[in-house]
């Protein structure tokens, strides 16, 4: 498969290594995007990559919270400039009134009827109106004996750049008195799963083959290398092991306490966390950027 430059720019911008050795590794593993993500990692040249990373649209997250049941709805706008506007922060703000009431996914909400007409109907005549491209991209609902919300860069009220649910189970006014502190955690490390239980089998599976492929090859170059015994019994579950308190909700280290876990901290306060949502605007959407494009079409033929 022939590597593009537009292929190489993807590559560097979700790992951050540079740009021959991007080149190099989809040449080394024919154009595999995930494949290559791992062979930098391998190489140690790139970061545990996570391509959610890349924020380019632009536009609010809505949060609503009722009688133990929580949404997020993002919705996008093609600038920030529209994502500033009353008009537009006003059909956030109902949309995510009626996925609180309806939300099952987002077809469920573009179908529900908001004053009278659809969501949809709503959308595209707000489109009309303002002048701009507007999506209901997602939404996530979530249930608990409380459930906790929080917005971070906040537009107005309920509504901004990353909106978190959380749900815990517990006396009420312990779950809200911390809930919202785990919120702002969540808001800042965005942990892949609650809990190793809950982790996509997949993820481990792939972090697994990396951690060993690289352990592999950094012994092989050592000096004075380990016995393989050492490698597959000790480092490897070592690394494993903080792979999981890294990306785990219940097993990183709480952000306002960093001498106890977020599993601990909750214990503490009397509660457990049984859920949490979080969700970014544009995560995963990524805008073109021609000239950088073209800068890397020039390297290659170089």
């Amino acid at each position: 498969m022939a590597v593009t430059a537009q292929m190489v720019k993807e590559l560097r911008d979700s790992t951050g290594a540079g740009m021959m050795d991007a080149k190099r590794a989809l040449t080394e593993t024919n154009g595999d995007m995930e494949a290559a993500v791992d062979w930098l990692r391998t190489k140690g040249l790139a970061k545990a990559a996570k391509k959610a990373d890349r924020v380019a649209a632009e536009g609010l997250v809505g949060v609503a919270v009722d009688n133990g049941r929580g949404v997020a709805v993002e919705i996008n706008s093609e600038t920030d400039f529209v994502a500033k506007n009353e008009d537009f922060q006003a059909l956030v703000r109902e949309v995510t009134k009626v996925a609180l009431e309806v939300g099952e996914s987002v077809e469920v909400v573009k179908a529900a009827h908001l004053n009278g007409k659809t969501v949809e109907t709503v959308l595209t005549e707000a489109i009309a109106r303002i002048g701009e491209n507007m999506t209901l991209r997602r939404l996530h609902v979530l249930d608990g004996d409380t459930v906790v919300s929080y917005v971070h860069n906040a537009a107005t009220d309920g509504m901004g750049k990353i909106g978190v649910l959380v749900a815990l189970k517990g006396p009420a006014d312990k779950a809200q008195a911390i809930g919202k502190q785990f919120a702002m955690h969540i808001a800042a490390t965005s942990p892949l799963s609650l809990s190793e239980a809950t982790l996509d089998p997949a993820i481990l599976e792939r972090e697994l083959a990396v951690q060993t492929a690289k352990a592999l090859e950094e012994n092989a170059t050592s000096a004075k290398p380990k016995p393989e015994q050492v490698i597959h019994n000790n480092i490897i579950p070592g690394r494993m092991k903080k792979f999981l308190a890294e990306n785990t909700l219940l097993g990183q280290q709480f952000v306002i306490n960093p001498d106890v876990t977020v599993e601990q901290a909750a214990k503490d306060a009397g509660v457990e966390i049984t859920g949490f949502a979080r969700l970014a605007v544009g995560e995963g959407i990524e805008k073109k950027e021609e000239d950088f494009a073209a800068e890397v079409a020039k390297t290659l033929a170089g």
